[in-house]
């Protein structure tokens, strides 16, 4: 499973509330606690759409 860089997480914005986010390990996602969405990271890229993302 791949780790996300921490200065990366540091720089990545919901792109729906542009609040921090927080990696989930467990499930490989970034998520967004402010609008409830959970943004898949694939091959170790974060995919930053939201029509790509599950709701939480």
């Amino acid at each position: 499973m791949t780790t996300i860089d921490k200065t990366l997480l540091e720089i990545l914005v919901c792109p729906v509330s542009k609040k921090s986010l927080s990696y989930d390990e467990t499930s490989n996602e970034l998520i967004c606690k402010e609008s409830g969405l959970a943004y898949p990271i694939k091959d170790g890229i974060p995919v930053m759409l939201p029509e790509e993302a599950r709701k939480v």
